[in-house]
């Protein structure tokens, strides 16, 4: 299974500002580009904040979409948010320890719900289990938790990052890899850059993970 982190993110490396409310830092052309990665996904996964900062719906305007997937430790996920309509299957991945009215309020309203881990999601776990379902290509979509912890658990292959032309600042704002962070140099994920392209008015590098 091929995983490919896709993330935007200011000159100064935020993904958006400390109040975390989405900020538009790419252009038309950057979202084709990720609509086309998301119609050649067969996956799109994202963290249980992402849901409740940015109420994503996770599909391409365009195409057959991937099926949507979250991972929830407490299935915090609202039911109202736009991940859970009917434009395309969502799984969500919950530990569990999660409460049990949640998790039936979920499956009520649509849902797919998987147990992986304890008290948080297992996301080693839960990849295996997309993989097991014939998952072959999945994309994340982040936030910056999520995209740590799957640094940090070895299961990224590439990551796509498009640099905008714009500085957001705030020691609170995310960043593309929040969660403990990696202290020694031997622990750092290494990356070999792919290629580099002007879209918009800023920079998409790809990354090869070594």
């Amino acid at each position: 299974m091929h995983v490919v982190v896709n993330a935007a993110m200011s000159a100064d490396g935020k993904l958006s500002s400390r109040q975390r409310e989405q900020v538009a830092i790419s252009g038309a052309d950057d979202f084709d580009r990720v609509d086309d990665l998301r119609v050649e996904s067969d996956a799109i996964v994202v963290g249980v904040g992402t849901v409740l900062a940015d109420d994503p719906s996770l599909t391409a305007d365009e195409g057959v979409n991937p099926v949507r997937v979250v991972a929830d430790s407490k299935a915090r996920t609202p039911l109202d948010a736009r991940v859970l309509d009917d434009r395309a299957d969502t799984l969500v991945f919950v530990a569990e320890s999660a409460p049990n009215r949640n998790v039936r309020a979920l499956r009520e309203a649509g849902a797919d719900v998987v147990v992986a881990g304890n008290g948080r999601v297992a996301l080693g776990q839960a990849f295996s289990e997309l993989e097991s379902r014939g998952t072959k290509r999945v994309m994340v979509e982040g936030g910056g938790e999520l995209i740590f912890s799957l640094f940090d658990g070895g299961l990224v292959d590439e990551l796509r990052l498009y640099v905008g032309s714009v500085v957001i600042g705030g020691r609170d704002a995310p960043t593309l890899a929040d969660g403990d962070g990696f202290v020694e140099r031997r622990s750092f994920p290494d990356l070999d850059l792919d290629s580099v392209e002007r879209v918009d008015d800023g920079v998409l590098l790809r990354y090869l993970v070594s």
